[in-house]
């Protein structure tokens, strides 16, 4: 029997609710509705000038403010703090500042591209944005996030065959993709403050047109309750005990081989030498290989330039001495240049 494998149970869940909408359509007001609902400790980061402290009368909450520059590290920080302090809800208003804010990700791109060239600066940012993203995720408390959002368009032929802008709806102003993370995602209207669902894991708001209040929190809970306790259990890989690669993305040997010593001789007899770690066929790339090559060749360039690239962006290392956080940062910003290249938002 596989020890893989199990049989799939339903384990009790945190929240990741994003609330989008534009300035005044009610994204705080709802937040903290939802969050009392919910029950619990409540904190709230505040971005937006105090805005947050304007809801004391509706929910028991307390409360960190964030002046500029809005940088990665500051939201991080509080994140870790509200951990720490140990409250059940977070509620951070708005994500959208660390992205589009004053010494936000995209003044980090600024700083650091060479021209009107950006593509190298997104090898240092890319792993900003994703540090923040996966300590949302992996909090241990429930998280809410407001992010502004703007009308998106796309190009659409109509009856006559002319190319027009028609209105899809509202866009987070946000990395694209960024909403995918959540369980659930609402559109908040700014004439009447309705909520719809963007995107809804739950099935409970599919369709449906709504005020949030404290009972959408109560809904949302029990919902996450429904199951068992239990951690994850995350597989890690085929491990090779002896020689060789030691599988995709699972890399054993990232020290430098002087750290390899015999073991000390025990025996009146000498012990076996220690296996030889080999590097994987290809470039030899510690991790993300396959990403890298993938996108690499996407964007329209010869694998025969990815030495010379590496070489000349990491100091004249190659790719088998870059770490894996620096091979993960790559493929990041080769997928997002091949997907400036098709039009989209980096």
């Amino acid at each position: 029997m596989s020890t893989v494998f199990k049989k799939a149970e339903r384990r009790k869940a945190k929240l990741r609710l994003a609330l989008c909408g534009p300035s005044g359509s009610g994204k705080t007001y709802s937040a903290l509705k939802i969050a009392k609902g919910m029950g619990g400790r409540i904190a709230l980061v505040d971005t937006e000038n105090g805005s947050g402290l304007l809801y004391c009368d509706i929910a028991d909450y307390d409360a960190a403010e964030i002046a500029p520059p809005f940088t990665v590290e500051k939201y991080i920080g509080a994140i870790k703090e509200a951990e720490a302090a140990g409250y059940d809800t977070l509620i951070i208003d708005s994500l959208t500042h660390a992205w589009a804010g004053q010494g936000g990700l995209l003044e980090e791109v600024d700083k650091r591209k060479s021209g009107a060239n950006s593509f190298g600066a997104w090898r240092h940012v890319t792993p900003m944005h994703n540090t923040l993203v996966d300590t949302i995720l992996q909090s241990k408390m429930h998280v809410i996030v407001t992010m502004r959002s703007k009308t998106a368009y796309e190009i659409e032929k109509d009856e006559k065959g002319k190319a027009v802008p028609v209105k899809k709806g509202m866009a987070p102003i946000q990395r694209d993709g960024l909403e995918y993370e959540f369980t659930v995602v609402l559109d908040m209207d700014n004439e009447r403050h309705i909520a719809q669902s963007g995107k809804d894991r739950t099935g409970m708001f599919d369709g449906k047109y709504f005020v949030p209040d404290e009972n959408t929190g109560a809904q949302l809970m029990q919902w996450l309750n429904m199951g068992v306790e239990a951690q994850p259990q995350y597989y890690q890989g085929y491990q090779q005990q002896q020689y060789g690669y030691p599988g995709y993305g699972q890399p054993q040997y990232a020290q430098p081989m002087q750290q390899y010593q015999t073991p000390v001789q025990e025996q009146p007899f000498s012990p076996p030498p220690e296996p030889v770690p080999q590097q994987p066929q290809g470039f030899g790339f510690l991790a993300y290989e396959q990403e890298i090559t993938y996108w690499w060749q996407a964007a329209g360039w010869s694998l025969d330039g990815v030495n010379t690239w590496v070489s000349q962006g990491y100091q004249g290392r190659t790719p088998a001495q870059l770490t894996v956080e620096e091979c993960q940062a790559i493929a990041a910003m080769f997928k997002n240049y091949y997907d400036q290249k098709q039009g989209g938002q980096s």
